[in-house]
């Protein structure tokens, strides 16, 4: 009898994970979505290349490889570029940072700081999927006052937010 309940603890467990949901498929979301939908508000294309290639560089003088990230206003990207040499999860990180700068209106870096200090926004942070942990490298594009979207750096850790400052005072974004 004691060799039955392990067999079944593994088959409750099996099926336990495949009645659990999936997000739907990214084929199925192209499938679902209405065509003609216009990206929301945000900054320019060329000048989101510019200033991307900028951040890239202003690492890259560094001896940083790094990731760039400029999104709309409801974050969706408008730009992505990693440098040569830059890894794969800088790209990823790099999507945290906008969504916690898009979120909370606000550098990642000023939610990180905040998040040490306050243990309910540490907590919100770390069950959001799509932050998980508030880092420093994201800033929010503002012009005229209205929000437009976010601008990421990953890869450099620590100097992140500096290179998007450096790319930003050479390619502002309006």
């Amino acid at each position: 009898m004691n060799i039955l309940l392990p067999i079944a603890l593994a088959a409750l467990a099996g099926s336990a994970q495949a009645q659990a949901p999936q997000p739907p498929s990214l084929a199925a979301t192209v499938a679902a979505m209405p065509k003609g939908i216009v990206r929301a508000k945000g900054p320019a294309l060329d000048v989101s290349i510019q200033a991307a290639r900028a951040a890239i560089a202003a690492c890259a003088a560094n001896g940083h490889q790094v990731s760039a990230l400029i999104v709309d206003s409801v974050g969706d990207p408008v730009v992505l570029l990693s440098g040569d040499g830059a890894g794969l999860r800088s790209q990823l990180i790099a999507r945290t940072k906008v969504n916690t700068v898009v979120k909370y209106r606000m550098t990642s870096l000023a939610v990180a700081d905040k998040a040490k200090t306050d243990p309910k926004l540490e907590a919100e942070l770390e069950a959001n999927p799509d932050i998980g942990m508030a880092r420093g490298g994201g800033v929010p594009i503002v012009v005229n006052g209205e929000f437009l979207g976010a601008f990421a750096v990953s890869g450099a850790f620590g100097p992140d937010e500096e290179c998007v400052d450096a790319a930003l005072a050479k390619v502002p974004l309006h």
